[in-house]
């Protein structure tokens, strides 16, 4: 799709009394992340009452990504964030399953579902449910971007994840590396649609390199659910993130 197709029009919100003028920009964060290949049947179950369907890959699996990001500067101001995302069908993809699927993942033209997003913030949180209708709550963070990237998460004093993940090889970078995404989320019975960009550099990418430890709270019973932990085939650390959030509009 054109990387402005469907844009919702420039606008602006007020967030906790503060006004917020769109797109929303983050001038530099700095992430890890460990993707995983978990059972399509079982990710399609959690992400149902989205009304979302989960990219297809052979063996009948999907992707299942998990994300610490440090916002260091940015309009919403400085805060941690934790994700658990799923690639999915775009919401207009005429051609689903088999080929078309991997197509969509391998051309940019898949979707990314947000299914969870804790913050520890209290303006980013509001910010988050009420411009994009993003699932954010609040939560615990430890976090260390330095060697051995490490995330631990912790809500309702519960361990939820305990994220390692080792460097691999730096990868190529070019001017203006990144693209065009469209994220999905869904609060309040409404699935919508954000077109996001994001620019990065300093990033490392390998084959496997995360080690995962799930704790005792309830969102860590539901990624065991999806077989999690397991090798993750593919972990990238981000030293430099640029992004821009446009306007959500439903789906």
């Amino acid at each position: 799709m054109p990387e402005n197709a469907g844009e919702p029009t420039t606008s602006a919100h007020t967030v906790l009394g503060r006004p917020v003028p769109m797109p929303v920009r983050i001038r530099r964060a700095r992430a890890f992340m460990a993707s995983y290949r978990v059972p399509a049947g079982v990710a399609q179950e959690v992400i149902a009452y989205s009304g979302l369907r989960v990219i297809q890959l052979p063996r009948d699996r999907a992707l299942c990504t998990l994300v610490f990001v440090e916002y260091v500067d940015g309009d919403l101001g400085p805060y941690h964030e934790f994700g658990v995302a799923f690639m999915v069908r775009h919401h207009t993809a005429a051609e689903v399953g088999g080929l078309a699927d991997l197509r969509a993942l391998s051309g940019g033209t898949a979707g990314v579902f947000i299914h969870r997003l804790p913050v520890d913030g209290e303006f980013t949180l509001a910010a988050g449910r009420g411009i994009w209708g993003f699932p954010k709550e609040l939560a615990d963070f430890e976090v260390e971007h330095e060697g051995a990237r490490r995330g631990v998460l912790r809500m309702d004093g519960k361990l939820v994840v305990d994220l390692t993940v080792r460097p691999g090889l730096r990868t190529p970078s070019r001017r203006g590396a990144g693209g065009a995404y469209d994220a999905y989320a869904h609060i309040d019975g409404v699935t919508r649609r954000t077109p996001w960009r994001m620019e990065q550099s300093g990033m490392r990418a390998r084959v496997g390199g995360a080690e995962l430890i799930l704790g005792d709270h309830p969102l860590a019973a539901e990624l065991a659910a999806l077989e999690l932990p397991t090798r993750a085939p593919l972990t990238s650390t981000v030293d430099r993130l640029a992004m821009i959030f446009h306007d959500a509009a439903p789906v």
